[in-house]
């Protein structure tokens, strides 16, 4: 696996770093993966390269704008700054990189910024996974976020984000918290035409104990999707799947490709 490090302008002064895993792909599709609401590369850990090979695809891994080393981010938040990284930023990124067909990974903050792209790219996402994406802010996702706010002082969160983020980690996090409890922002938020719009096979995965997300995220956002998509709710796993259970994750989301795109499409495989 040859695993390089790029710094992607992307128009409009804007430059977002990347990590490239990359191997004998033969046209197949890239793993790109979407991160957190409070994340960046680094914070996904092993899960992007065991996924890779896992799969023996190549993996796009990214930070958005505000994010680790890449470019600023306007501030405050626009109430449609999920739409803008996956309408705008998104697309941009892959067609610098002339990437083609992709499956999405995208977590939390991340699966909704998926959701978004899914239905922009069209056909040029042969798959969909997203954990613990959100649609619309729901008492538990408010109600995690304020008290986060506590942890983030309190708990030590600040110092350990502190390691990732650097001296842009209380700007990240108020950006975070500030747009989430915009009474605005919440009223604002709606993904029913996104979703409608996806075509692809997708899996919409929640830890049963998410606590930032009530069960019915998954079921409207497959509802939306139509019958393409499928929900799994994970026992004994909270809001971060992949780092909570990373073997029953790989093993769900091997056998999803296997069989939802393997068997399906002559592309893929």
């Amino acid at each position: 696996m040859n695993v390089t490090d790029l710094a992607v302008p992307l128009g409009d002064g804007v430059r977002v770093q990347a990590q490239r895993l990359s191997q004998e792909n033969n046209g197949r599709p890239v793993l790109v993966f979407l991160h957190e609401s409070l994340g960046n590369v680094a914070l996904w850990k092993q899960f992007p390269l065991r996924l890779a090979e896992a799969t023996g695809l190549d993996a796009l891994v990214y930070e958005r704008r505000g994010y680790g080393t890449s470019s600023d981010e306007p501030l405050p938040r626009p109430y449609d700054y999920l739409e803008q990284e996956g309408r705008v930023w998104l697309p941009r990124l892959l067609d610098a990189l002339e990437i083609d067909e992709v499956i999405l990974v995208g977590h939390s903050d991340g699966g909704s910024i998926a959701l978004v792209a899914a239905a922009v790219l069209g056909d040029r996402v042969k798959g969909l996974i997203t954990m613990a994406a959100h649609t619309w802010a729901d008492h538990l996702t408010l109600a995690g976020i304020r008290d986060m706010r506590r942890r983030y002082t309190e708990e030590g969160i600040r110092e350990k984000l502190m390691r990732y983020h650097g001296g842009r980690t209380d700007a990240l996090f108020h950006a975070w918290q500030d747009i989430w409890l915009d009474e605005g922002f919440q009223r604002s938020l709606n993904f029913a035409s996104w979703l409608d719009a996806i075509q692809c096979p997708a899996m919409i995965i929640q830890g049963e104990d998410d606590e930032y997300g009530v069960p019915e995220q998954v079921t409207r956002i497959v509802e939306g999707i139509g019958t393409q998509a499928r929900p799994v709710f994970m026992s004994e796993t909270g809001h971060s799947p992949h780092l909570q259970q990373p073997d029953r994750v790989l093993l769900l989301i091997c056998d999803f490709l296997r069989v939802e795109i393997d068997q399906k499409s002559a592309n893929f495989g």
